[in-house]
This record gives structure tokens, C-alpha cells and sequence, in this order.
């Protein structure tokens, strides 16, 4: 994805180490009636719980750093090697000799299904000294990040006393802090930006009942009056998830999970896509609705894995595709080119008066849209027509002009301007091409020099001979008289 340069985000949680052996089960015991599972010789290792936020955090693109406990064994140098392949700085993890890393061994039968889980752990607080250690890195190195991440999974290092600390040193650096909630105690996480519990975290948290929308919604806004926080995000399985401030519903969307297959590490992913997206300069809504496709994808697939960011792409494309058209002509359309932007498609612009619709003008639109993924076409008002054209023009008055655009399947935005020039249009798109037709020479191009300022590229299209809303004028006043 795009705009991740220079972003940084600490994931401070309980790491662990998921571990997968494949087998078949064909018969029951004759010891006792359980089932006898053979093992395939087929495993799999993969970084888990606050490791796995930090996996797909990198995957991303995000500049990622992981804080937190492992034993001084075999699972902690397993862990970090696959951390470190990928990029994930390690620095900030600290060995305890009197701990074990955390492992979770699951064995899976026939048709990936889970078969048991075997747990090695040790959840008791931290001891002061290795407390004290971890809070000494990351009081040196907290403030070069742009957000905190807490993944809590009740493993002993997230105590309320170490994750007050921790929230107020990031408040008085002004880095905002994300945190994935575990437990029953709420005051844990007073003053984070925003908690994010699922719906059996958020019945432990409040003691209220979560079995509807709105039952969910009563509890998530009195959970972020009580927490102090700015926002609450709970997720709710196969209903979705929910948004709330301290006063009310802001946002609720529905999953978009078609089968789920097992939801290990879901909650991993929509954090971690949820902490990149705002990190990156999404709104905290627009930032929901990406980590809600991420966590769809998760749950489709068997055990930890990683969404990468062109899975969620692609589902995006599928999303829209599917849904109904919106105007085109939206004057408020910008929110939306930029979230364009930060899904790393590539922006086409092109403007014209598009008096009257002809073949030189599709052919000319549909070879601007071949140059990327979304065309966007400004379009003069009437009255900036008449300055250009004369008072005759344009024979089409914008309303017209702009319905006969938004039939072109290969428009994606049509933006009405009434100055002479586009060049406020084009400085709020930013489009990666910025495209004329013609034989302008490019460095005449109106805004040609501030696309290329901004890393974009400037080009021109033939039109087609003979083809123009002059001559199509002349041809009708031939024929009239």
C-alpha cells in the first residue's frame, strides 16, 4: 500500500509462538474413546499473538518495532528468526531466565480442522527488575514512534500499574495509543485513544448485556466514557463491527466474511490494519472499514497467517464493484480519490468542456483510463465555457455534459471547475497522470509542473482526426440550412 514512508509503530504485547502439526485421524483409540491422531511430518511455525500484529503490521509496509517477554529457550530464538525475516525489529524484546516463551501447539486433522491445542506458558506479572527493564528501552525509544499498539493477551506482561505507564509516557509525547483489550478490568486502559474489545471483552468489561446492535452500542459508548478514551471499536464476529465516542454510535458495518473457516489471529489483523491505516493519514472511520476487509480475508483461511495488503485490495475492488454506482459528479468527492491514493492505485486526470460527446472524446477518455486505475475528469461550467468559447457555447449545459460522462463506464469522477484553468482541481486531486489531448507541448500544460513536482507524470493523447465539437457544430448548421 501507499503513504507508508517513514511510518513507525511499536507493538507492545504478550508474543507467542503458534505452532501447526498436520495429521490424519482414521480410528478411535482402543485405550479410550478419543481419536488417534498420525502425524503427517508436516509442521508449520509462525509468530503469534502481539508477534502476529507486528507481522502484519510489517507486511503492510510499516516500519515495526515489537516490545515485549520471552524465555531465554529454543521458541524465543525460533520466534525472533521469524520476526527478524521480516524486517521486525526485535531490540525492544527482553529475555526473562525464569519465564518460557509461549507457545500454542495445535494439531490439525483432516479438512484443517483444529483437533487440540496444547499451551506452554507462564501468565504470573512480571517480576519489577525485568519490568523496569523493558520500561528503560522504551522510554528511549518511544518517541520516535508515530503510534503505540497494545496487544493485551493476559500473559503476564500488561499489568494495569506497567499499562498506565506506558499510556501516560505516550500522552506526554502526543503518540496515540491503540490498544486490544483483554480481561475485566477497564481502568487498565484509562486514556488510550481507543480500546478495541470484542463482544465478549466488552460484556467483562462493562457487565452489560452485548446480545443485540444496539445492547452493544449502549455498552461500547458507557465502556469509553468509563475508560476516558476517544474512541471504542468492538468487534462482533459474524455482525460486524461497531464505532462509538463518548456519546454515540459514529459508525457500524457489516462483515464481510462470506465463510468463516477458523478466526484464529482475526483480531491480530483488523488492529494491525486498523493502527497502519490511521498511522498512514486515514480517518479513524475509513481505517475501520479496511481493517474489517482484513480481518474478513483472516477468517476464511486456516490458523495465523498474514492478509497481505494486495488481498485487501483486491477484496476492496470486488466491494465496490458490487455496490451501486455513486454520482460521479459529487462535488464532495475528494474524501473518496484520496482513499484512492492510500490503496497505492494510480490517479488519471484529464479536464475539457465535453460540449458535445463524440467519438474522439471516448476514444481519447478511454485510452487516459488505460493509464491507470481511476480516471478523473474535470469538466468547465457553463460559464467558463462561454469565456473560452464564446456566448454560442456550450450548446450541452453542464448538467447534460456531466450525465453523458458518468454513462462512460471507464469514468470513475467527474468534477465540475469554473475558473479558466483546472489548476486548483488537479492541486487537490494530486493525480499520478495528469493527461491532455492534442498537440500541446507538455511544459504548456496547465498544473503539468506541480504533478511532476509530486513525483507524477505528465502526458498527451492524439485526438482522433476529424473528430471535434467544432466540426460536428459546422456539419448541423450545413445540414439546417
Amino acid at each position: 500500500m501507499k503513504d507508508n514512508q517513514g511510518k513507525k509503530i511499536c507493538v507492545i504485547g504478550d508474543v507467542m509462538l503458534d505452532q501447526y502439526i498436520f495429521g490424519d485421524v482414521n480410528r478411535i483409540s482402543p485405550e479410550a474413546p478419543i481419536p488417534v491422531f498420525r502425524e503427517k511430518g508436516k509442521e508449520r511455525l509462525t509468530p503469534g499473538g502481539a508477534a502476529n500484529v507486528a507481522m502484519n503490521l510489517a507486511a503492510i509496509g510499516i516500519d515495526t518495532s515489537i516490545c515485549g517477554v520471552v524465555g531465554r529457550d529454543e521458541n524465543a530464538k525460533k520466534l525472533k528468526d521469524l520476526m527478524t525475516k521480516q524486517s521486525i525489529n526485535t531490540d525492544l524484546l527482553v529475555e526473562d531466565d525464569n519465564r518460557v516463551t509461549t507457545r500454542k501447539l495445535r494439531y490439525i486433522g483432516p479438512n484443517n480442522q483444529q483437533m487440540l491445542r496444547v499451551d506452554s506458558e507462564d501468565d504470573s506479572e512480571l517480576s519489577t527488575a525485568i519490568q523496569s527493564k523493558l520500561f528503560e528501552k522504551l522510554t528511549k525509544e518511544l518517541d520516535t514512534f508515530d503510534l503505540v499498539l497494545i496487544s493485551d493477551y493476559a500473559k503476564g506482561l500488561l499489568s494495569e500499574d506497567f499499562t498506565q505507564r506506558l499510556i501516560g509516557l505516550a500522552g506526554e509525547k502526543n503518540i496515540p495509543v491503540f490498544a486490544d483489550v483483554k480481561g475485566k478490568n477497564p481502568s487498565k486502559y484509562s486514556s488510550a485513544m481507543l480500546i478495541k474489545p470484542n463482544r465478549k471483552e466488552l460484556n467483562e468489561l462493562t457487565g452489560m448485556p452485548v446480545g443485540t446492535l444496539d445492547e452493544s452500542v449502549s455498552a461500547a459508548v458507557a465502556l469509553c466514557k468509563k475508560v476516558g478514551c476517544r474512541y471504542v471499536l468492538a468487534t462482533l464476529g459474524a455482525d460486524g463491527m461497531l464505532l462509538v465516542d463518548q456519546n454515540h454510535l459514529v459508525k457500524n458495518i457489516q462483515s464481510v466474511a462470506s465463510e468463516v473457516f477458523d478466526v484464529t489471529g482475526a483480531g491480530d489483523t483488523s488492529v494491525a490494519y486498523l493502527a497502519a491505516e490511521y498511522a498512514k493519514g486515514r480517518t479513524i472511520e475509513s481505517a475501520m472499514v479496511i481493517a474489517n476487509i482484513a480481518a474478513g480475508i483472516q477468517v476464511s483461511r486456516t490458523g495465523t497467517s498474514i492478509v497481505a495488503p494486495h488481498d485487501v485490495r483486491d477484496a476492496l475492488k470486488a466491494i465496490r464493484k458490487g455496490e451501486a454506482e455513486v454520482d460521479k459528479s459529487d462535488r464532495n468527492l475528494f474524501d473518496r480519490i484520496k482513499e484512492h491514493h492510500l490503496n497505492g492505485e494510480k490517479i488519471v486526470f484529464t479536464n475539457g468542456c465535453f460540449d458535445i460527446l463524440h467519438v474522439g472524446h471516448v476514444s481519447y477518455l478511454r485510452k487516459a483510463k488505460e493509464l491507470g486505475d481511476v480516471l478523473v475528469v474535470g469538466v468547465n461550467d457553463d460559464f467558463s465555457v462561454k469565456r473560452l468559447k464564446g456566448n454560442e457555447r456550450p450548446v450541452n449545459c453542464l448538467e447534460d455534459r456531466l450525465q453523458m460522462l458518468e454513462a462512460l463506464q471507464f469514468v470513475d469522477y467527474v468534477l465540475p471547475f469554473g475558473e479558466d484553468t483546472p489548476i486548483e482541481l488537479i492541486k487537490k486531486v494530486i493525480p499520478d497522470v495528469l493527461v491532455k489531448g492534442g498537440d500541446y507541448k507538455i511544459d504548456d500544460i496547465v498544473g503539468a509542473d506541480f504533478v511532476r513536482d509530486n513525483g507524477g507524470e505528465v502526458m498527451v493523447l492524439p485526438f482522433v482526426d476529424g473528430k471535434s465539437t467544432t466540426d460536428t457544430i459546422t456539419k448541423i448548421k450545413r445540414m439546417a440550412q
